[in-house]
């Protein structure tokens, strides 16, 4: 097992009265296409680094930590919904000012891509989601996790309880909740997930964006609009799902290619819920697939004429 790339260098970006940490990977190409990239609850830019080392030979590459989370600061008036945390992602593409970017989000951040997709499709050339965070109100252990997090009381308890275990115990607890194979996780990536853990511990705001931002998925489960917006993307799609995913029903595949109006939907069969870090391999090839479907029409109308 080889060793990991280390995070991308990142430093703290102001949006008038918004920071948020980004982590950038810059293309050979001054003028490549953009691709930005929104992280998951409880995670943060750094669950994006090997994914952005293999596409970063071509595309100049984003990836923030939602305000509260990683190295960002809390939001001026601690809003952790989805509307906020989407507008975030909006003032750092419009502050980049690359036109339309490759938009990536996972959990979380996949329900937060599909809402600025849905929203803003001129920021928007392709969106790639991993295990979106998109109403299911099936019951599940993880969705009802998250759930218990949000009712008053209980969630800061709850938290305060997780706290009492130690970092490693934490981290391969999600580790457990998230990799279909957690043993595939290298010491020293699994290490850089203890040290971060062992830091956010240190801030007083990493309960409040940890149980607020739970609970803005659930109003989103209960209101359903995300459905609404993902009907209303325009740009092509590439959803991909993990067959093992404790988190995301697997099983709203289906339905995710019915709403999206271009999209191409790939179940991985030995896979988790971050796709993107257990396997960047096959996401990043899947994400090119998609790339040269897009470009076949444009070639084949070219050599016609």
């Amino acid at each position: 097992m080889s060793a990991p790339i280390p995070a991308w260098p990142g430093e703290l970006i102001s949006l008038g009265d918004l920071e948020v940490f980004t982590r950038t990977a810059t293309a050979r190409d001054p003028d490549a296409e953009q691709a930005v990239f929104v992280h998951g609850l409880a995670g943060s830019a750094s669950n994006w680094t090997d994914l952005m080392g293999l596409i970063s030979d071509e595309f100049a590459c984003d990836a923030l930590d939602l305000p509260g989370f990683g190295y960002s600061p809390p939001p001026p008036r601690r809003d952790y919904s989805i509307d906020a945390h989407t507008q975030a992602v909006v003032r750092l593409i419009e502050k980049r000012a690359r036109g339309p970017v490759h938009l990536f989000g996972n959990s979380l951040g996949g329900a937060i891509a599909t809402r600025l997709a849905g929203t803003r499709p001129d920021l928007v050339r392709t969106l790639t989601l991993v295990s979106p965070a998109l109403p299911d109100l099936r019951p599940r252990y993880g969705p009802a996790r998250i759930l218990a997090a949000t009712m008053p009381g209980f969630g800061p308890w709850a938290v305060r309880r997780f706290t009492l275990l130690s970092a490693e115990q934490r981290v391969q607890g999600t580790l457990d909740m998230c990799f279909a194979d957690p043993t595939c996780v290298h010491p020293d990536r699994l290490m850089e997930l203890v040290e971060d853990v062992r830091r956010r511990d240190g801030l007083s705001h990493t309960p409040e964006a940890l149980i607020a931002s739970s609970r803005a998925i659930v109003n989103a489960y209960v209101r359903r609009s995300l459905w609404r917006y993902a009907a209303r993307v325009t740009a092509p799609t590439l959803l991909i799902y993990g067959r093992h995913d404790r988190l995301v029903d697997p099983r709203m595949a289906a339905r995710a290619g019915r709403v999206f109006k271009h999209a191409r939907v790939v179940v991985l069969p030995d896979v988790g819920h971050v796709a993107q870090m257990e396997r960047p391999e096959v996401v990043a090839r899947e994400f090119r697939a998609m790339l040269e479907d897009i470009a076949m029409p444009e070639d084949t109308t070219s050599a016609a004429g």
